[in-house]
């Protein structure tokens, strides 16, 4: 996993040191601030890899087979719905808007002062602000 983790940052960002998809992902968000341009998340990558393992360890692996053994794909990144019929998992994770109220950060880069951003919404700054949250 560690193999696919670093390729898939590679794929989003060349010269990324980072060797894991959460801490690229925390980094290219604060330095584009666009979900649409940063890797998956572990959860959904992992997600992601037990599908593919599954279509292509268990169902083409035996494709040849009259009546092939399959595990149950509820514990390969599938989710059964009402009707039995499989959807993908895409993440266990919550999602971003029922945990994060506001995705607020500063550019303050010498301590935040009256025009911080986070100071104005009245949260403390975090990782993703120019003073990495180390400003009181």
């Amino acid at each position: 996993m560690h193999c696919i983790e670093r390729f898939v940052v590679l794929l989003y960002d060349r010269t990324s040191p980072c060797m894991d998809v959460n801490e690229a992902r925390k980094k290219l968000f604060a330095k584009r601030n666009s979900v649409q341009r940063i890797p998956p998340t572990y959860d959904a990558l992992e997600q992601h890899m037990k599908r593919s393992v599954f279509q292509g360890g268990y169902v083409w692996g035996q494709v040849l087979v009259l009546q092939p053994l399959l595990p149950s794909p509820t514990s390969w990144g599938w989710r059964q719905t009402e009707d039995g019929s499989y959807e993908p998992l895409w993440t266990t994770l919550p999602e971003a808007l029922k945990i994060c109220f506001e995705l607020v950060l500063c550019g303050c880069k010498k301590g935040c002062r009256k025009c911080c951003k986070c100071k104005k919404a009245n949260l403390q700054c975090t990782g993703l602000c120019a003073c990495k949250g180390e400003c009181q």
